[in-house]
């Protein structure tokens, strides 16, 4: 009896052992429509369907580099290859907050397309993102990007080491 006893809390213990405990994500806020995270892919998956089509639908994960300081009517997203990827909001009916999200998570869902920013436009994010006088000066040309509406986000707390 009391080698089963042993046999049924060793097999007790190793079951357990064996569990990882899902850590949830910390959520800063929601915005927009209800979202969640099924059928997410990464940035580069994204990308790949964006080799096949000019606008494809999609719900992605990606660290922030920067939001609007106006309004908070846009943000940019990290690609694959280092460069940004725009994001505004559908019918400019929600925002995000103003400062304090660079270097976190957001999930969106919505349509990304390949466009051409112009000059003028580029110099308005430019002034938003609070950019020098001389940084906005040196934008001369307009510029080939990725550029998506999101329908809705959910912005999450990435730990980051202390430097």
């Amino acid at each position: 009896m009391r080698n089963l006893l042993l046999l049924a809390l060793a097999i007790c213990m190793f079951s357990c052992a064996g569990q990882k405990e899902e850590q949830q994500a910390e959520v800063v806020g929601t915005y927009g429509e209800e979202i969640n995270n099924k059928g997410v892919i990464t940035v580069a998956e994204m990308e790949q369907q964006l080799a096949k089509a000019d606008t494809v639908f999609v719900k992605v994960k990606g660290e922030i580099t920067a939001t609007c300081a106006m309004k908070g009517c846009w943000m940019n997203l990290v690609l694959a290859d280092g460069e940004e990827m725009r994001v505004t909001f559908k019918d400019y009916g929600f925002f995000v907050p103003k400062e304090g999200m660079e270097g976190n998570e957001a999930l969106i869902d919505g349509m990304v397309t390949r466009t051409v920013t112009d000059v003028e436009t580029l110099k308005h994010y430019a002034k938003d993102a609070g950019k020098s006088e001389e940084v906005i000066a040196a934008i001369t040309e307009d510029k080939e990007e990725l550029a998506f509406v999101a329908n809705g986000v959910i912005i999450y707390k990435t730990e980051v080491a202390p430097q």
